[in-house]
């Protein structure tokens, strides 16, 4: 071939991968955009629905209020027991769920022998596909009575069934995100510090999990959100008691199930109607604090 042809070929290819390029980078600063417009149109929307509750009602009313009786006469609209019994439930499935995620995660990714891993890690991304109202369903007939049993409780509907059902529902998206975030380490951290005389176990702690830590970090961040706003399993084992909760083995609602369960009885346009949006624009704003914190954290951890 002429060297001119090769050329011309050449700079035909350079452009077509430029003009690739440019319209890849337009695709995705769009699909960008669009994401940012869809959170904003929520946000509005939520805001829209529950602003006049709220100003009818009032927010610090709405939000310290203890009894949550929406079609009594007077009707009542505190959702504080909504709000304690979420937090219940998200922390303790946190507190369950990301120890055991993590060290999982380590172990396959690190210790596990390479058919082992293969296995464990189908198995753990398969746990991500059974779907909730399965898991809810599991945890009445197995959990529940274990619980009743176990602590001795009159109802083995509480807050700590939802958390355990919980916990196992976020450790596939924590334990699967967390392994590539240890797999992507470089192999170069994990030989100086060998090399310079630190055990296996020391190696791992202060090296490969401090590196891997902002990928840690989003996993927890994916599976509390998977928590936070879960719904079926919720509403299956928890007692749906809109009540404050001394411990977490008492019944307790959240605001995901109370939307859930109460959204078909409303009249549309209602006093109930708007307050059930309202709740769901307060654990918009919950979740917004939650991933701001996250952020933070996570921009200080890789500094």
């Amino acid at each position: 071939m002429p060297k001119q042809v090769r050329h011309d070929s050449c700079q035909k290819g350079l452009i077509m991968g430029r003009r690739t390029d440019s319209v890849i980078e337009k695709v995705i600063f769009v699909c960008g955009i669009l994401a940012i417009v869809f959170v904003v149109l929520i946000f509005g929307f939520l805001l829209k629905e529950g602003f006049s509750f709220l100003q009818d009602y009032g927010v610090f009313k709405f939000v310290s209020g203890k009894f949550w009786y929406p079609t009594s006469d007077p009707a009542r609209f505190g959702i504080l027991p909504l709000i304690v019994g979420t937090l219940f439930v998200t922390l303790g499935a946190c507190i369950i769920a990301v120890p055991i995620s993590v060290m999982s995660a380590l172990y396959i990714s690190e210790i596990a022998p390479k058919g082992i891993r293969d296995i464990l890690k189908s198995l753990v991304e398969l746990m991500a596909a059974v779907p909730s109202v399965v898991i809810g369903f599991v945890g009445m007939v197995t959990l529940v009575p274990l619980v009743r049993t176990l602590f001795n409780l009159p109802t083995g509907l509480t807050a700590f069934s939802g958390s355990v059902m919980l916990a196992f529902m976020a450790m596939p998206t924590i334990v699967t995100i967390s392994e590539d975030a240890i797999r992507s380490v470089p192999w170069q951290y994990k030989e100086g510090a060998l090399a310079l005389g630190a055990t296996k176990w020391q190696t791992l702690r202060r090296v490969v999990l401090k590196a891997a830590m902002p990928g840690i970090i989003g996993a927890v961040m994916l599976g509390i959100g998977r928590v936070i706003g879960e719904t079926m399993a919720v509403m299956m084992v928890t007692g749906n008691a809109a009540q404050i909760p001394g411990t977490i083995f008492e019944p307790v609602r959240t605001m995901t199930a109370t939307i859930a369960a109460e959204m078909g009885e409303t009249v549309r346009g209602g006093m109930h109607y708007k307050a059930l949006f309202a709740i769901g624009f307060v654990l918009f704003m919950m979740t917004f604090i939650v991933n701001f914190i996250a952020d933070v954290l996570l921009g200080r951890t890789k500094k």
